[in-house]
């Protein structure tokens, strides 16, 4: 047996989440009409260029919460390391995992090498070339 379940008031009200028009009227939110959102990621400039000797270039200032992602190409020997520092520059550490070497590349690569946490936080790349030309790019 099935009962009925009736609102106090013999009816039950319509709630609906809209957005408004450009002509002021109101449009119900449904599948075909979803919230007129749009998401925009800040973005900072990539840190990119070609080099054939020993440098040390940046710095790159990530978003925070996004990933750094670096790639490395090239015909080259040599290693890169991601430097960062928190003190505009002047001190720069190589970045490490429970203090071992972490983003230390000796070869082309593409992949996530850092999240930075902090507002102040900007990498660069310890170049040491022993050969070749290596291409670089640093971006989120």
């Amino acid at each position: 047996m099935s009962k009925l379940v009736l609102s106090p008031a013999g009816y039950v009200p319509q709630f609906a989440v809209s957005f408004e028009n450009p002509d002021g009227t109101a449009a119900p939110v449904n599948a075909s009409a979803p919230l007129p959102i749009a998401v925009t990621l800040p973005t900072t400039a990539a840190l990119t260029g070609t080099v054939s000797t020993s440098a040390v270039l940046g710095p790159y200032a990530p978003v925070i919460g996004r990933s750094v992602i670096l790639t490395l190409a090239g015909n080259w020997s040599g290693s890169v390391q991601v430097l960062r520092s928190t003190d505009g520059g002047v001190t720069k550490l190589p970045l490490t995992v429970g203090g071992a070497p972490w983003a230390l590349f000796t070869v082309n690569c593409c992949e996530s090498v850092w999240d930075e946490g902090d507002l102040q936080g900007q990498l660069y790349l310890q170049v040491t070339l022993s050969a070749g030309t290596l291409t670089y790019r640093m971006a989120q």
